[in-house]
């Protein structure tokens, strides 16, 4: 088989890296896996290069006739080499975890981190779901620093009708009070919808601005950089059927919306935006996830992924009344120079600065 790119090679267990990872055989691992969110695919990295300044620098580790794993990885593009980071994913992108034809052998799991702890950069992360297989977690190197989140899944088994009898009465109540108020919804997989979502996402920031005290300039322009719109433009572009927006208008204006993404037996809500002085008395928002989860369940899938969020926060409370639970993941990082612990001290004197309020 012909590799393009870089490729190193290792005499333990007959070990070769190919840099970047073959597209085919990327591919194809997340194919043969249940397990693979559509962020852990070939095409998400490619909204990430789209969407931003970074390369593929994605790995592909194969042992012998064993199997491979593929690590995503996007590397920030214009820096110098050491003071570079090879993330999966960079920030606001999600889950990254590798990709493996099966359980991967311990050992092969600690050659890759060995081989992401060499890398010549100055940070390496790694972001794991709360399906990721525990051999992963049990062969960190002590190199790497651990974070803990808490990520929310629906699991859908039984269908519809069990999913539900599992929402809260308050949920249930609040889709019925939608339907019954004429909400007018639609939805799109071609991207025509996006540039209605971002308006929508544009009416968010300004109340999460107020709501934290942070001035809306600032917001804007913080929620510009990490979340543009040629970002959803790209995802809706590259997943084509596989990225929804669900669209709620009332009274001839739209008011809600969300951006769900589906790969395998996995949906997953991504981003949602509103008018909420509009879209909360007649519970928009709550009655486009119940017709995305009802979509979710008639196509098939096994789990509607809801993302991370603080335990006990009102966002957490609103997911875990739709039936979701929160599941612990974890993220890993090795780095040089400590500029995400810098980065993460600068914030939290620029937040006590303008009286930031975190919920």
């Amino acid at each position: 088989m012909r590799f393009s790119g870089s490729r190193t090679s290792s005499t333990r267990d007959h070990l070769d890296v190919t840099s970047p990872a073959p597209r085919e055989i990327w591919q194809s691992l997340v194919d043969k896996s249940d397990e693979a969110l559509i962020t852990q695919t070939p095409g998400w990295l490619d909204c990430i290069c789209a969407t931003d300044h970074y390369d593929d620098a994605s790995r592909f580790y194969e042992f012998g006739n064993s199997g491979g794993i593929v690590v995503p990885l996007a590397r920030r593009r214009g820096w110098p080499a050491r003071l570079i980071a090879q993330d999966a994913w960079p920030s606001e992108w999600g889950i990254g975890a590798p990709v493996a034809a099966g359980t991967p052998d311990p050992e092969h799991v600690r050659a890759v981190f060995e081989d992401l702890a060499r890398l010549p950069s100055n940070r390496v992360s790694v972001r794991f779901g709360p399906n990721a297989d525990p051999v992963w977690l049990s062969a960190v190197p002590s190199g790497f620093t651990a974070s803990r989140h808490t990520t929310y899944v629906l699991d859908l088994d039984g269908g519809f009708d069990d999913v539900w009898g599992r929402f809260k009465g308050s949920v249930r109540t609040a889709v019925r009070k939608g339907e019954k108020a004429g909400v007018e919804v639609e939805v799109d997989r071609t991207g025509r919808l996006v540039p209605d979502f971002y308006a929508l996402y544009q009416h968010s920031v300004a109340r999460w601005a107020q709501q934290a005290n942070e001035p809306l300039a600032l917001a804007r322009w913080r929620r510009s950089r990490i979340d543009p719109l040629r970002k959803f433009q790209a995802v809706a572009e590259t997943f084509a059927g596989s990225c929804a927006v669900w669209l709620a208008s009332y009274q001839g204006r739209p008011v809600a919306a969300i951006m769900v993404l589906r790969h395998g037996p996995h949906a997953k809500y991504w981003r949602s935006g509103m008018v909420k002085e509009l879209a909360h008395p007649i519970r928009a928002t709550t009655l486009l996830h119940k017709l995305a989860i009802e979509d979710a369940c008639a196509t098939g899938c096994r789990f509607y992924h809801f993302g991370d969020s603080v335990p006990d926060s009102s966002v957490s409370v609103f997911k875990e009344r739709l039936g979701a639970h929160g599941y612990p993941s974890f993220g890993y990082r090795r780095e040089v120079l400590p500029l995400t612990a810098g980065d993460q001290l600068l914030r939290s004197a620029v937040k006590r600065l303008i009286g930031f309020k975190d919920e």
